[in-house]
């Protein structure tokens, strides 16, 4: 078996990562060829991740709509966990394609639990969903679809050292 499948995370540990982790990174193609890599919030809904985001990463997604996005934790390289998604987003353009799409509300409510309080304010009981809805020249929600994914576990490297 190869290494990358005795380290893969299994399936109650990505939901949980993707669940409570706070920041991602996302990997567009900028111009000239250029990685724009930029840590965001976000949800998780549906098997897709939602950003709300703004700026080159928008401009880039609507250039390109192929990324890379990572979700890991933890510091040390014996303890380390991560999900690396590869595949293509969709800009969410107007409030039309945000009501259209079936994981978007779930997710919102999702990030909503996950980030209150998380603005410096005090944490609520019962927190509101996040309410971002498209806005200006680029303030969009970005569906990212994967396709390929690799996970590792790096707690799993001691039993295969034995």
């Amino acid at each position: 078996m190869p290494l990358s499948r005795k380290l893969a995370l299994d399936d109650a540990q990505i939901e949980e990562i993707m669940t409570t982790c706070w920041n991602c990174r996302i990997a567009t193609i900028g111009p000239a060829n250029r990685i724009n890599l930029t840590p965001m919030w976000f949800g998780w809904a549906g098997g897709q991740i939602y950003i709300y985001g703004r700026g080159q990463k928008v401009v880039n997604l609507r250039r390109d709509p192929t990324c890379t996005i990572i979700v890991d934790r933890n510091e040390k390289f014996p303890e380390l966990q991560a999900i690396m998604l590869q595949g293509e987003a969709q800009v969410l353009e107007d409030a039309d394609a945000e009501a259209a799409d079936p994981h978007l509300a779930q997710a919102r409510i999702q990030m909503g639990r996950k980030y209150n309080g998380g603005h410096g304010q005090p944490a609520v009981e019962d927190p509101p969903p996040n309410t971002a809805t498209a806005r200006s020249k680029h303030g969009r929600w970005i569906v990212f679809k994967p396709d390929v994914s690799l996970t590792w576990d790096n707690f799993k490297l001691a039993s295969l050292s034995r």
